[in-house]
């Protein structure tokens, strides 16, 4: 069983473009496998995040937040229906979800607002309650992803978050209508693994010297079964390959490693050369 943590920032309350007055414009930045240990704001001292902090620091910063189900699909689907996973339908990432229910996103349409959620959904179905959707499909790409959208799929060069930041801006720009009010969910597929980094954060820790975590020796054997059977820790659940990009040309590959020469294809020769 796989666990995840999220990191959900939501901006309420942006000017709305050709409008003096009326409902608030929201922005829900949603990013993947994102623990508060690797935020800043939450007290990391090797990973800073200083956009974040901004947030953070003029916002409300959550330090007591709990999730009902904190797998990647369920995740998303508690999110879109404010219901328990027994209840929406969607409990694992087996599952399909119903846009046929009741969302916030149809809530907030019907109530005038034009609605978009652009990168990764995740949820197997087409998304509902929408005026203008543009989502990775499945877990999606780091590298020269596939995006699926009303008009089909299309395949975009470049790096995942670069590209989901420029169709977000674009349609917050250009494509929607600036007399109405908009709420827009802008999803990342990263940090999530394989933790492939962009052209830009290659070699970013190069020179950091980054301490072991207290978990790392933890034993979970008198734990829970979610802390028993999870499958992320290092001396079980770590490849080379796939996770730590120790190449493994020539050898017999098993497990994850067998996805990544898949996954380096998409890479092209500037960005492999980096």
């Amino acid at each position: 069983m796989k666990f995840k943590l999220t990191a959900l920032l939501l901006l309420v309350g942006l000017p709305a473009c050709g409008r003096t007055a009326g409902p608030p414009n929201i922005l829900l930045i949603y990013s993947d496998d994102h623990a508060s240990a690797a935020v800043s704001a939450y007290g990391s001292k090797i990973i800073k995040t200083p956009h974040i902090d901004r947030l953070a620091n003029q916002g409300v910063r959550f330090d007591n937040a709990f999730c009902t189900n904190a797998i990647c699909g369920p995740a998303r689907a508690v999110v879109l229906t404010g219901k328990h996973s027994h209840i929406n339908g969607f409990r694992d990432n087996r599952d399909t979800f119903n846009g046929d229910q009741q969302t916030f996103p149809k809530i907030l349409q019907a109530s005038g607002y034009q609605t978009a959620v652009i990168g990764k959904w995740h949820l197997k179905s087409e998304p509902q309650g929408f005026d203008y959707w543009d989502i990775l499909p499945g877990q999606g790409r780091y590298y020269a992803p596939e995006f699926l959208s009303a008009d089909g799929k299309s395949q975009v060069a470049g790096y995942n978050t670069d590209i989901v930041t420029d169709k977000a801006l674009a349609w917050i720009e250009n494509g929607r209508n600036s007399e109405k009010p908009f709420m827009l969910m802008c999803q990342f597929k990263a940090p999530h693994r394989p933790w492939m980094p962009g052209p830009e954060e290659v070699g970013l820790f190069d020179d950091h010297l980054i301490p072991e975590p207290n978990t790392l020796f933890d034993d979970a054997s008198g734990l829970g079964s979610a802390a028993k059977e999870q499958e992320m820790s290092i001396a079980n659940h770590m490849w080379l390959w796939y996770d730590l990009k120790v190449p493994l040309e020539g050898k017999a590959l098993d497990g994850p490693d067998k996805w990544t020469p898949g996954r380096l294809d998409r890479l092209s020769e500037a960005e492999l050369a980096i």
